[in-house]
């Protein structure tokens, strides 16, 4: 069973955590690799458009007679071998969406959190909410990069943090390099390009990601 270390407010280490299940997920990298490119692909809004030769508004003479002058045939100035013309097979501004099932979504984001929690990469904040400035947030930061991540190189962290305590979302999110997630909002893209995951500990109640209990 994964373990992670939890933190105080101040950055104070108080002991440590038994994950639930849902860290302890078989590593399945295919799987993975297939939630991000859906999540990405979804980024796009895929509204590239081109023009063909009958959107195109330049005069439909014909350039030159057909026969006589040595060059080639041609008809209307819009035809897509000449600058200015339309475009031929180009977007149509129709975007395929690429989905991924609900259990598949689940899955891949416990293969997710599990990569992450083998590699030691998440650390849990008890009280996260009682945080009033940003220069506190950056001070718990500083304390556990020191502590957790001396040997690594830290470029991002990720908060993850409940509806009760979203208040701290605006303070956390004025640290550079710092990406604050709601609770119901982790996916499996955010866990795995967010970097370090902290989280809030300490939950009284069952909280549950896409139906299936994560913190019991």
């Amino acid at each position: 069973m994964s373990k992670a270390n939890v933190y105080s407010a101040k950055g104070i280490k108080k002991g440590f955590y038994s994950l639930p299940a849902i860290f302890g997920e078989k590593e399945n990298l295919p799987l993975l690799a297939q939630a991000v490119r859906v999540y990405e692909d979804r980024k796009h809004l895929g509204l590239a458009k081109a023009k063909t030769r009958a959107e195109i508004e330049r005069t439909k003479k014909k350039w030159y007679r057909q026969k006589g002058t040595g060059g080639a045939r041609h008809g209307a100035r819009s035809a897509p071998i000449f600058v200015g013309g339309g475009v031929a097979h180009g977007p149509k501004g129709v975007k395929r969406t690429l989905t991924l099932p609900t259990e598949m979504k689940r899955k891949a984001l416990a293969v997710a959190l599990s990569l992450k929690a083998k590699e030691g990469e998440v650390v849990l904040v008890d009280g996260i909410g009682t945080l009033k400035k940003t220069k506190d947030g950056q001070n718990l930061i500083d304390k556990i990069v020191k502590n957790e991540f001396k040997d690594k190189k830290v470029t991002r962290l990720t908060f993850v943090v409940s509806d009760e305590t979203w208040g701290v979302a605006r303070l956390l999110a004025n640290i550079k390099n710092t990406l604050v997630v709601p609770f119901g909002s982790l996916n499996a893209y955010s866990v795995f390009f967010g970097g370090r995951k902290k989280s809030k500990a300490g939950q009284r109640r069952p909280l549950h990601l896409l139906g299936k209990p994560f913190f019991d």
